[in-house]
This record gives C-alpha cells, structure tokens and sequence, in this order.
C-alpha cells in the first residue's frame, strides 16, 4: 500500500483539528446544559512507532553532527521473535554508539556524550499541532532496553512546549526495571524538569501541559560518562491518569496528587 504524501498528511492533520474543533465546541454545551462534566480523562495514545510511517515522522541528532563521534539511528524492527511480546509486526529501535571523545580543535567548544531524536513539526491550516496533557497524569512509554549495561540508565524523555524558546526542553529520566524485555515506564507529569541548552534551569515554571508540540528520547551519556552501543526499543506512548495503572506500578506513582 503507498505511504500517504507530505501534502495528504498536512490536509489530514488540519481535517482533524477542525472535527476535533466541532466536537469540542458541540460536546461542550451539550454537556453544559446537562450538568455533566465534559473533561476527557480517558487513557489515549499519542504516539506509536509500529511502520515506516511512524518513524519517517522524527529528526535524529547527535554529537557527530558538530564534531564528536556518537551516532544516532531510528529505524524500524521487523523481528517476530523481539515483537511477539507486544503482538506487534514491528517496532522502533533508537540505536547507535554513544562515545565521550570529540576532536582535539573543538575541546573547549562542544560538549560531546549525547544522542536523540524529536517529533517533526506537525504543521495544519491552524499552525502546528499540539497535545494537551493537562487532564491526565503520567505518560507511559512502553520501551525494551539492550546495548551495552554501561548505557542502559542515560536515557531521558523530552517534551516542548508552547510560549518557551525553542531551547528550553522539559526532561525526565527513564527507569527500567527489566532489560531486554518489554515494559511500561511509567513518568509523571508533574516530575519534568526545564532545562536550558543541557542544563537545569535556575529559573522555576511551570510547565504549559496544555500545549505540548514536541516529544523526544535523549541518549545522555555525558551526563553518566557511559559510553558503548546503545538500544532502545519502542513501541507506543500514552496518557493516563492513576485509575489506570496497574496495581504493581501503583507503589511508585503514590505521590501524584488526586484530580
């Protein structure tokens, strides 16, 4: 089957904010007038990394780009064996090799140690498409990590938002409990930090859940000083609130206040 091109996409994104638009205003004052509470808490999945579609809908970056040697790749994992778990017929994987050396003339210039990648802009009649997260509470990635041990613990979720410069990234650290198996990670919202060009910011804000337009995984290797051949599968993120989880993950979200 073709792949939808650039222009059909950009007509599909702007048809579904406008039935998304008509829906909302419709749906408001429908339950307005019948006392109910039109808010959407329901789990929803934002993102999947199942086709060459998926993927082909992300930037990668890396030190190399500006001097250092570490390598980023997104490609897509038709393996029956590694998807069987997830049921899926393919996955992500977000691989490549993380090293800590730059060349000698950029030294004092360029931090080395880091690799990425980050959603497209999402462009629509209506600008850029954005997700609103403010109605639920954790983002779920569901994510099987390998590579090297050395470098299993230096990834990060990063998310952007509206009305902050473009250099300002919120970021959380990913924990995995389980290597080489599938899991779900489960990240509270409220938990991202701001950061500024890599660094935490001094300045405290909070972030505009509202508005999210775009999403990222880092592999920061400077940070942990790990280097070695890193690999991460994914399969989808979603949003959810803590009704639910599973009971097993509870235990970790207990600090997240109720709605």
């Amino acid at each position: 089957m073709a792949q939808p091109t650039h222009f059909q996409r950009y007509v599909q994104r702007s048809l579904d904010v406008v039935r998304k638009k008509t829906w909302d205003s419709v749906s408001i004052d429908t339950l307005t007038m019948a006392g109910a509470n039109p808010i959407d808490r329901s789990p929803r999945t934002l993102i999947t990394w199942n086709s060459e579609e998926d993927i082909a809908s992300y930037n990668t970056g890396a030190d190399e780009d500006v001097g250092g040697y570490s390598t980023a790749n997104l490609s897509l994992n038709t393996s029956p064996e590694l998807n069987k778990p997830v049921e899926r017929t393919a996955t992500g994987m977000f691989w490549g090799q993380m090293r800590l050396d730059i060349k000698p003339e950029l030294a004092d210039r360029v931090r080395p140690g880091y690799a990425g990648f980050r959603t497209k802009k999402r462009p629509t009649l209506f600008g850029d498409l954005e997700d609103d997260l403010s109605f639920h509470h954790y983002l779920v990635l569901r994510a099987r990590v390998s590579g090297d041990p050395e470098t299993r613990n230096a990834y990060y979720m990063n998310l952007r938002t509206a009305g902050y410069a473009t250099h300002d990234i919120w970021q959380h650290r990913l924990y995995f409990r389980y290597p080489e198996k599938w899991e779900d990670i489960y990240i509270p919202i409220c938990d991202f930090v701001r950061t500024n060009k890599g660094q935490i910011s001094k300045k405290n804000l909070t972030m505009w859940t509202e508005r999210v337009n775009m999403f990222g995984i880092s592999m920061l290797g400077g940070n942990s000083n790990s280097e070695g051949n890193y690999e991460l599968g994914l399969d989808s993120l979603r949003m959810v609130n803590q009704e639910d989880c599973h009971p097993d993950d509870l235990p970790s979200l207990k600090n997240v206040p109720s709605a």
